[in-house]
């Protein structure tokens, strides 16, 4: 049985909770940072919006090993 390849670009982008919602990261984080405060840039480290029903199948083929509570 061949292994099975986590998505590393869908890795850095979600979070699964452990009651199965699938969570995005905000965007805006990644250059010209300078000027933001160092709150505005904390809150959006932390992902926050939850992913849409019709996109959550094909999150989870990417991430084969992530824990997922159907």
């Amino acid at each position: 049985m061949p292994k099975l390849h986590t998505n590393h670009s869908a890795k850095k982008r979600f979070r699964i909770t452990k009651t199965g919602k699938v969570l995005a990261k905000g965007a805006g984080k990644q250059h010209i940072n300078e000027h933001m405060s160092s709150r505005k840039k904390r809150h959006i480290r932390t992902p926050k919006f939850q992913v849409p029903e019709q996109m959550v199948e094909h999150v989870i083929k990417q991430l084969p090993y992530a824990k997922y509570a159907k």
